[in-house]
């Protein structure tokens, strides 16, 4: 589930987008047993009101779709979004822009040229977010997993784990 915001994504990142964020919805709201250790429901259960916190995550990304002609369904969310926004690294925010960057080179190319992805790469700190989110300084964040063997690189020393 990324923290960027969902223009960022091609179709199929749109989709999966959508799809771990319902599915996240059910683990935060008791209805499944399964997901629950997913590192990603951490930032949720983080929040005062996790559903709240998800509605928001979630509202974002079928705004995008209503913008793209998409049809997701919105009464799939379950609780009123919050007005609070989850905090997430800078060191996260480059990790997940490298990271998309190397899933669109080969899924969808073309997106990388746009003023949105050349102006975020070359300064990552003007990347935009999901509003569910805002920008803190720190490292990768600690649920996420196998980066250790990651350079990205527009890491500041010492912000992989």
């Amino acid at each position: 589930m990324w923290s960027l915001h969902p223009e960022y994504l091609d179709a199929k990142g749109l989709v999966a987008a959508w799809r771990e964020g319902l599915l996240a919805q059910k683990v935060l709201a008791g209805q499944t047993r399964g997901y629950t250790r997913h590192p990603q429901v951490e930032r949720f259960l983080a929040m005062p009101d996790s559903l709240a916190a998800v509605s928001r995550f979630l509202h974002a990304l079928v705004d995008e779709a209503e913008i793209r002609h998409y049809s997701f369904n919105r009464s799939k969310i379950v609780a009123e979004p919050c007005r609070g926004r989850m905090p997430v690294p800078l060191g996260q925010i480059r990790y997940e822009l490298f990271f998309l960057a190397g899933k669109l080179a080969s899924r969808d190319p073309e997106r990388l040229l746009t003023p949105l992805w050349t102006d975020s790469l070359s300064s990552p700190e003007s990347a935009r977010l999901n509003p569910a989110f805002r920008p803190v300084p720190g490292p990768i964040a600690a649920w996420e997993r196998n980066v250790r063997d990651i350079i990205v690189p527009f890491a500041e020393p010492g912000t992989v784990p």
